[in-house]
């Protein structure tokens, strides 16, 4: 059995560097051989030599191929360049991680074991946290539950307003989200996919660039006819935000707002379709500047990345 790991790099070597020292430290099944493929979305400085150094620290762990992008091509169409390569070379699951994370050595074991126990099972996400000190609400928390709070613990889609949110975000973990369920969407931050989901739905729609483009993912390997699963013995920690490459909030309100009306008239009912259309309206004429450029886009059929530097 093989499985690839992908993860995506984009000015931010530090963070990989350091997710990768914890994905060497990943238990696994005898039977199951394990290629890491770093995909490198065209940054400023070339990572070569810093992930040749680092691939003798693998050393009978895992084998190494980094494939380097010549420009950004954002999160979808980047880690559709990994997914072509590890479905080429005969990968049966594909795990993408976010370059940002820290991983528990048992991460993929279980992942395999939960997907592995049933063939109608096409993706599962772990429970994650966030890593100490990277919390939305730093203050709130005592030293002990650091490391313990809830990041994303399954997804929710309000199809009614088309709203997406995690589950037991910013909660201390207790144990309340501790069942093995479907979930409406696995996130993009770690999730293990069966090789049958992709040639039944393809690949991430590059349309969307940054955001969205997971649920997007999970709506279509819904229709295929398989179940998207959270699974809550599996973890690992995010350092939330931090995988931009310091792109800020420019970049979240703009791919947010034009990447929520792409997927409202993709899937969404004729009346949230309206109340969606309503709400883009009224950005561009009490939006912010970047409200009224992701509307305005969406309305034109611009899609794709966005270059903010062109942007007055």
């Amino acid at each position: 059995m093989k499985v690839s790991i992908i993860i995506l790099n984009f000015n931010d070597l530090k963070n990989t560097l350091e997710c990768l020292q914890t994905v060497n430290q990943i238990k696994k099944l005898k039977s199951l051989q394990v290629k890491i493929i770093i995909i490198d979305n065209g940054s400023k400085y070339n990572i070569k030599n810093k992930i040749s150094r680092l691939r003798r620290d693998f050393s009978g762990q895992a084998k190494f191929k980094l494939i380097q992008n010549k420009e950004n091509l954002g999160f979808a169409e980047g880690n559709n360049v990994g997914i072509k390569y590890a479905l080429k070379n005969g990968s049966d699951y594909v795990l993408l991680l976010n370059n940002d994370t820290l991983v528990d050595k048992n991460l993929l074991i279980r992942l395999i074991k939960v997907i592995e126990g049933d063939q109608k099972i096409g993706i599962v996400s772990p429970k994650i946290y966030f890593a100490p000190g990277y919390e939305f609400h730093k203050s709130r928390y005592k030293s002990e539950e650091r490391g313990k709070v809830i990041w994303y613990a399954g997804g929710k889609l309000d199809r009614q307003n088309t709203l997406a949110s995690h589950r037991g975000v910013d909660e201390v973990d207790s144990g309340q989200y501790n069942q093995t369920r479907e979930t409406d969407f696995a996130t993009g931050c770690c999730m293990l996919i069966r090789k049958d989901v992709f040639d039944k739905v393809g690949f991430f729609d590059q349309n969307y660039f940054l955001y969205w483009e997971d649920i997007d993912f999970c709506q279509r390997t819904k229709k295929a006819g398989f179940k998207v699963i959270y699974h809550p013995q599996a973890i690992l920690w995010h350092k939330n935000a931090s995988s931009s490459g310091g792109a800020g909030e420019k970049t979240s309100v703009y791919y947010q707002t034009r990447n929520r009306m792409l997927f409202a008239f993709k899937y969404a009912s004729l009346k949230a379709k309206l109340a969606v259309l309503k709400e883009g309206i009224g950005y561009l004429f009490k939006g912010s500047q970047w409200q009224k450029k992701a509307v305005s886009d969406f309305f034109l059929l611009r899609f794709g990345q966005i270059k903010f530097a062109e942007v007055a």
